[in-house]
């Protein structure tokens, strides 16, 4: 097992400094930071510090007991600020969390107590649908008890949203924002209520926010390495193509093929595939609301009921200008390479810089409109009576993302010029007479199809649980100090429907378009026109503005009468999942010489039941291809137990260490266990459901110290370690020989074997450790001077010894796992006047496998954040907020930063903003 010293960061090695020149062994854990947001920083942070203090376990949170006061865009970029927790982005808004790093999947999340259902398609949870500020608070949780639901390995975000109760008597707050982004030139509304209210024993609650957001974001991107076994590896009728692109290749550029049927081999070959200039506009409205009634009628019993909405409506425009530079053979009759590259380390050979003869240049007017709903509803009790704590919650989560994405195409084919740039790549007119200037040539792009995606996603989630808790008392036994038992059922299912239909002339079944009309013959639009804001990529001085077909003029004059998009039978999948959960788990308290400690210890009980269905591909008795007349299901099983320990040791009053150990599980993606086929046509691939997938484990522990200062302040470090085994990868499981494969207008491109893949269990196991430090300092310890002055910071830094599932055996980490992350928050606090300013960093981690084969990196990202608020009176408060504030890029890159695939902006965003607490 490799083992490697963690290298530290100057940030990293400052933090260090601070704890141990503090405090001799003062080093911690990251445990509860709990973030109250009442209109006071300061204050929320002192709070923090008191429930971590008093937390059994590592944990971190998010409270807004202010419901207007979430500083970020959406909930996920508020998470981002805890430490080990970090986001992906989505054209510069933030869309998922990982804990530690791990992929999104790793992470369970839950509101009120039940699993949240999305319509990803997956397990992962996509924060941006949720308004932030119907939130009432948000934990993530490191280190799992008994009694928590199984699901995260990376760790579980439990979110919470506001009830009566958490009030003292009558609360109304609102507020309004405008939000203005620099590259789209727009400005959006964003507002929010909640109204709280306690009439004796009863209590009631309603919340509700809006908000709409125009974003655009300008992309060089899209570009990717092609393998020459794209070529090479053709057989039957179509191997004289194969042929004539080996001896193109050796007379051209003096590289030799042993075998040309060896992938290995001709995989260490690549062109760049294709190079993409993008110009994106989102335009996004969300609301969300809750209503919460409680019954309260002592401090020993209350019964809530909880509701949950919300709705994401998501319009994408993306206009692209791409050219596949080496997209099929007659790209290949003659080459002329300017400038290749070789990564001697992995025996590649990459032609950076290259005349073809007849590259495929697309012009693509795209289109996205997805809308999602939730809804949540949940039953909660609690009563205590004696010694006894019962608590019960039953309830239904449920989403629904229906999705329509369409796709105009237009091609020509000539000869040009494409090569890497310094920040991306690009395609330019070659020295050969038949080369044209790719952007300003409208006549020569012909129409090829309009294509019509239709997706239905929905997830249904039903939960029961019943838990007992007792305190115990017992003379002969005074450590066990409480015992706790229960169980929770779970009955999931998730339904997805697909079809797509293309329009390739004016009625069904005609045509006539394709290859005669051309892009010239429909009203065409300039970019700095059809995305709102100014010129293309103005970063870039060689990219400019050029004209295409609006996603509006589209609709209106591709879609015949009677246009329809159909579900296809091959593309339905139901997976449904029932499970039954028992734990038991007791707490201890005792003296360690004279240092009180206390120890939770349980174990959880799991028994899985999967089913999943789908059409299956059959063979008529004309010989034709169809399909079952109903879906065929499959059914499988699994059953664990996984033990857990949470162990806290108060050194002095100051110093305290915390000690955690446990069994955890993921269950594998849904869409893994589809029981359906989907082809990669690109690829060669066909990708088949694997029902038999078993969960993903882990065995992790964590240790930490951490060493409270006065004034609220707080110096820790901790270090976990994880053995993760069972990790799902694609595998190939057989193959499919003499496919025929179909261009995009038709004729037949080759006869080729399509290797099956399928998602399996990996053999044997990997570890993924790291250390975490907290640095929470008020400045006025320092001096009376810097009184409202401090800082608020964390650091991650991580190891693994995997490498991830490359065909080609290229040593790189798992995908979505960044060594290193941290954030800094400087900040200023008086009665009236407030200022925070934050950078928030994630090293570069590999984003996919392109291929299979390629390691796709995202590039190191770090953004600053400002935040300012002047109190006019007890009631009013006005904030000034600033996102992305130095307009940073997002980058990435294949393999190396000397091929990099995107270059992308999305403007800084500015608020402005009126609170009122009344």
């Amino acid at each position: 097992m490799k083992k490697r010293l963690f290298p530290l960061s100057p940030l990293a090695l400052a933090l260090s400094t601070l704890i141990t020149g503090t405090v001799v062994a003062q080093e911690k854990d990251d445990s509860v930071e709990k973030i109250e947001v009442t209109g006071s920083y300061v204050k929320s942070l002192e709070k923090a510090i008191d429930i971590k203090r008093t937390t059994v376990g590592f944990s971190d949170s998010i409270v807004a007991s202010d419901i207007a006061d979430f500083p970020e865009q959406n909930l996920a970029e508020a998470l981002q600020r805890m430490p080990g927790v970090t986001i992906e982005r989505n054209k510069g808004l933030g869309q998922r969390v990982n804990v530690r790093s791990l992929p999104t999947e790793f992470t369970f999340v839950s509101i009120n107590n039940l699993a949240t259902a999305s319509g990803s398609g997956g397990r992962d949870v996509e924060f941006d649908s949720f308004a932030s500020e119907i939130i009432q608070s948000v934990t993530v949780k490191k280190s799992p008890t008994a009694a928590d639901e199984e699901g995260g390995i990376a760790g579980s975000v439990a979110i919470s949203t506001a009830r009566p109760f958490d009030y003292d008597g009558r609360q109304i707050v609102a507020s309004v924002e405008g939000a203005y982004n620099d590259i789209s030139e727009e400005t959006d509304p964003k507002f929010s209520f909640l109204a709280s209210d306690t009439m004796g024993d009863w209590g009631a609650l309603v919340s509700f926010a809006y908000s709409e957001r125009t974003n655009r974001t300008d992309s060089n991107s899209g570009i990717n390495f092609r393998p020459l076994s794209r070529f090479l590896e053709k057989s039957g009728s179509s191997q004289w193509q194969s042929d004539q692109a080996a001896d193109v290749l050796a007379r051209d550029t003096g590289i030799t093929i042993a075998d040309r049927f060896d992938s290995d081999e001709t995989s260490r070959v690549v062109f760049i595939d294709k190079v993409g200039d993008r110009s994106y506009l989102s335009e996004q409205e969300k609301w969300g609301a809750t209503a919460s009634v409680q019954y309260k009628p002592s401090r020993d019993f209350s019964l809530t009921f909880d509701s949950m909405w919300s709705t994401f409506d998501n319009h994408e425009d993306e206009y692209d200008a791409a050219a596949y530079s080496a997209s099929s053979i007659s790209s290949l009759e003659r080459i002329n390479v300017y400038d290749s590259t070789t990564l001697a380390d992995y025996g590649m050979t990459v032609l950076t810089d290259v005349d073809y003869a007849a590259t495929q240049h697309e012009f693509l007017s795209k289109e996205y409109s997805r809308t999602t709903d939730y809804q949540q509803y949940s039953l909660t009790m609690d009563w205590q009576f004696g010694e006894w704590d019962v608590y019960g919650v039953v309830g239904y989560s449920g989403a629904e993302k229906t999705e329509e994405s369409t796709n105009l195409k237009h091609t020509a084919y000539r000869p040009t010029r494409t090569r890497y740039t310094s920040t991306g790549g690009e395609t330019i007119a070659s020295d050969n007479p038949e080369s044209f200037d790719m952007y300003n040539a409208p006549e020569a792009y012909t129409f090829d199809y309009y294509e019509v995606n239709l997706e239905d996603i929905s997830d249904d989630k039903y939960a029961a649980q019943l838990d007992f808790t007792r305190n115990m008392d017992l003379s002969f036994f005074p450590a066990l100090a409480k015992v706790q038992f229960g169980g929770r059922y779970t009955d999931k299912s998730k339904t997805r429907d697909y079809g797509t239909n293309r329009v390739t002339g004016p009625a069904e079944g005609d045509s006539s378009w394709v290859g005669t009309r051309t892009l010239a013959d429909s009203d065409l639009t300039t970019i700095s026109d059809l995305v709102s804001g100014g010129e293309y990529l103005p970063e870039v001085a060689s990219k400019s503005d050029w004209a295409q077909i609006s996603n509006a003029y589209a609709r209106s004059e591709m879609r015949y009468d009677g246009f329809a998009v159909d579900f296809e039978p091959d593309q339905f999948y139901e997976v449904e999942e029932k499970a039954t959960a028992l734990y038991v788990m007791a707490d201890f308290e005792f003296d360690i010489g004279n240092m009180p400690a206390s120890l939770n210890t349980g174990l959880r009980y799991i028994d899985t039941d999967v089913n999943s269905s789908g059409y299956h591909q059959v063979q008529n008795d004309d010989g034709s291809t169809g399909y079952t007349s109903a879906p065929v299901s499959k059914s499988g099983n699994y059953k664990e137990t996984l033990p857990s320990v949470n162990f806290t040791l108060d050194i002095t009053d100051e110093l305290l260490f915390r000690a955690a150990a446990s069994e955890t599980f993921i269950r594998p993606a849904l869409t893994d266990i589809a029981y359906k086929r989907t082809v990669s046509l690109n690829e060669f691939k066909y990708r088949d459901g694997n029902p038999d997938l078993k969960p993903t484990y882990a065995d992790q522990w964590e240790v930490g110290l951490e060493y409270y200062l006065e004034e609220g302040g707080l110096l820790a470090v901790s270090y976990f370690e994880k053995e993760i085994e069972g990790v799902v990868r694609e595998s190939l499981t057989g193959v499919v020989t003499g496919v025929t494969k179909y261009n995009d207008n038709g004729t037949v491109d080759g006869v080729y074997d399509f290797d099956v893949y399928q998602k399996v269990n990996a053999e044997g196991s990997y570890d993924v450790s790291g250390l975490e430090f907290i640095v929470q300092v008020p400045f006025a310890r320092f001096h009376d001077l810097l009184d409202g002055f401090g800082v608020n910071a964390n650091y991650t830094t991580l190891d693994n010894s995997l490498t991830g599932a490359s065909d080609l055996g290229i040593p790189t980490p798992p995908e979505g796992l960044a060594d290193e992350t941290y954030n800094v928050t400087f900040y200023y606090e008086d009665d009236v006047f407030d200022a925070r300013v934050s950078y928030n960093y994630k090293d570069k981690y590999v984003e996919y496998i392109e291929r299979d084969m390629y390691p796709v990196y995202r590039d190191a990202y770090g953004q600053y954040d400002v935040s300012l608020g002047y109190r006019i009176n007890e009631t009013f408060k006005v904030t000034l907020e600033g996102i992305n504030i130095t307009d940073e890029a997002t980058k990435g890159y294949t393999m190396d930063p000397a091929f990099p695939t995107m270059y992308e902006f999305s403007g800084r965003r500015v608020s402005l903003g009126l609170r009122g607490n009344f």
